[in-house]
């Protein structure tokens, strides 16, 4: 068993501060040129979260399921239900009650349809139901997440995923980037983010494969290896440098790129002195589904409360809502999500019959 990938969970709270910046990159017309085109592809972290998620279900939940089969199905969907929903749903109640008082005041609620509210409450406006993203907008990934969740039994018990060879793997992760990128291709898509109710689900369920799949290839290989690390490296700076020179498209070299990078950073977590090891960047990363999850309809809110002109939010205004932000993700992570997680926890146990095997949530 591998030792705690600290730089991941690192990574996963910068990419969902990216995703932040991203959403609120309208108000900064203030913002030097190369800081806007940065932001303008915050959209790509929600692609890293995907390889990232599949990569860590994958070395959480796969020894499980190879070992119980299909017993081990409803305990390991139980647990991401009471990963994922609580928050969500706290998160639609409170995006209900705005809308209720904005309706209720005499105002318009566009972009809240009721009629697409239970898509929302099963987690499945996403799946094609759908043709604009509606009500908490990020929650779109989320939707297409649980289908993901869904099929990764599939992807254990029905696939030779667990004992297949590195190279089988790799050429593995090579057919579903590629399958990615000629459906994107053949709808004429040149990037990933572009119409996310018709290519979100297949984005997610491609990247979330190559993920587990990217694990599977780590577990096979030494841990912390630097001639590994500087391969993976060198691996993003080929896919990211093709793309960055216009030699090759984003919908294929970021995607590979990336997978790169987690490969990069699972190594580096054996490494000491890592500064991805910070307490701080640690925290970030805990708390990073409720920043996620919350800091859209935050700063529709804090525009609301604060800001006159919502296409110039001064400089000290902008920095004080990403303080808020991450304040509110501190609360939520501590208030709601961990307790919640914890309260569908005794109930599943309490369910259990005694001499069940239980595995511990990641």
């Amino acid at each position: 068993m591998k030792g705690e990938l600290r730089s991941l969970t690192a990574a996963r709270g910068i990419a969902a501060w990216l995703v932040v910046v991203y959403h609120i990159r309208s108000g900064a017309s203030w913002a030097p040129a190369c800081l806007m085109d940065f932001a303008h592809k915050g959209y790509l972290a929600v692609d890293f979260f995907f390889l990232l998620s599949g990569f860590v279900i994958y070395l959480s939940a796969h020894r499980a399921m190879l070992r119980d089969g299909t017993a081990a199905i409803g305990p390991f969907l139980s647990r991401r239900f009471a990963r994922i929903y609580p928050l969500y749903a706290f998160m639609l109640a409170l995006t209900v009650l705005f809308v209720l008082a904005v309706q209720g005041t005499g105002g318009s609620a566009d972009g809240y349809p009721w009629g697409e509210l239970p898509l929302h409450i099963a987690m499945i406006q996403n799946w094609g139901l759908t043709d604009t993203l509606t009500w908490n907008h990020p929650a779109w990934s989320i939707s297409a997440e649980t289908a993901a969740y869904l099929l990764f039994p599939l992807l254990v018990l029905g696939t030779p995923i667990a004992k297949a060879s590195r190279p089988h793997l790799l050429a593995g992760m090579i057919l579903s980037l590629g399958l990615l990128a000629l459906i994107l291709h053949l709808a004429g898509e040149t990037t990933l983010g572009h119409d996310i109710p018709r290519f979100g689900l297949i984005r997610c369920l491609t990247e979330f494969a190559c993920g587990a799949m990217l694990c599977a290839f780590w577990m096979r290989g030494p841990d912390g290896e630097p001639y590994a690390f500087v391969l993976s490296l060198a691996g993003v700076a080929m896919f990211w440098g093709l793309w960055a020179t216009g030699l090759s498209r984003e919908i294929w070299a970021f995607p590979a790129g990336a997978a790169c990078l987690i490969l990069s950073l699972a190594h580096a977590s054996a490494f000491t002195r890592n500064p991805l090891h910070w307490k701080g960047f640690q925290i970030l990363g805990e708390i990073s589904y409720a920043t996620y999850l919350s800091h859209f309809m935050l700063y529709i809110w804090f525009k609301i409360a604060f800001v006159s002109d919502p296409r110039a939010v001064p400089p000290m205004l902008m920095l004080s809502f990403l303080g808020f932000t991450l304040a509110a993700s501190f609360l939520l992570h501590h208030w709601i999500e961990k307790p919640g997680r914890q309260w569908f926890a005794i109930r599943n146990n309490r369910r259990q019959p005694l001499g069940t095997v239980r595995n511990e949530a990641r």
